[in-house]
């Protein structure tokens, strides 16, 4: 594991699932980590347990809202004394057919996804430009940045459109040192899911995807972490994709039809 100690990171959404494991690799690599989180504090206070009160904070934020991404990022710079890297991982999905979709739920999925990770990213890139030493910034993103799913289309927009903020972002902020990265997992288990899971069926995963598994948290915490290391200087602009190869082998997925 790169060494990471002094390093001061946020990482939005960092109180469940992929991004708790994010807080937690980090943590480990000796980085100081400010844990955002929009609802369930009792799980960014039992990770500040974990990580040791002394290295983390938690931030309550709605990265839909400027004003608190703007007053988010001011509470990590006031804990930590500026910042090093950001983690874009704030999400959130749903199922709907595009005549179905309600233009509500498009724009919660797009200002969440999208909107909120560019308001994060200048808000930070700000701060790393005042501090004139550089800075990463990693976009968790998805594999379904290049392929559609039925009934997930205004996500993938999102994703989409997330991938091209990566390489934007990075064209326009390399003359400040600021590297910008996604990271795209596949199919990755986490509490959130596990119920979709088991209800479509977990065997069609595993016979679905190339590896034969569905991926864990922590399979995408430590790229994450690599990413955001000097070991990855020359990285900036691109995707790394986790999927264990399912989107060579992706198939169409209709989570209308139940398990068999």
């Amino acid at each position: 594991m790169p060494d990471l100690t002094g390093k001061r990171v946020l990482v939005t959404g960092g109180n469940q699932g992929i991004g708790r494991a994010i807080c937690q690799h980090f943590a480990r690599a000796g980085a100081r980590v400010a844990v955002n989180y929009l609802d369930r504090p009792e799980l960014a206070e039992s990770l500040l347990d974990e990580l040791g009160r002394e290295n983390a904070v938690a931030i309550q934020a709605d990265v839909r809202d400027e004003a608190a991404v703007e007053r988010m990022v001011a509470q990590a710079v006031e804990a930590f004394g500026g910042l090093d890297v950001l983690v874009n991982n704030a999400g959130c999905e749903s199922t709907y057919a595009l005549l179905d979709l309600p233009v509500e739920e498009w724009d919660r999925v797009l200002n969440t996804n999208l909107r909120g990770a560019f308001m994060c990213a200048r808000a930070v890139g700000r701060v790393m430009v005042e501090q004139g030493t550089g800075g990463v910034i990693v976009n968790i993103s998805s594999m379904h940045e290049e392929v559609p799913r039925l009934g997930l289309t205004h996500y993938c927009v999102s994703k989409a459109g997330l991938a091209m903020l990566t390489k934007g972002l990075a064209l326009e902020w390399a003359e400040y040192g600021i590297r910008v990265v996604s990271v795209a997992p596949g199919a990755i288990e986490t509490d959130m899911n596990r119920k979709e899971i088991a209800a479509f069926g977990r065997h069609r995963f595993e016979e679905w995807i190339p590896a034969g598994r569905l991926g864990t948290v922590d399979d995408i915490a430590p790229a994450v972490v690599f990413l955001a290391s000097d070991d990855a200087a020359y990285v900036s602009g691109s995707t790394l994709r986790i999927d264990g190869a399912y989107l060579l082998n992706h198939t169409r997925y209709d989570p209308r039809k139940a398990a068999h």
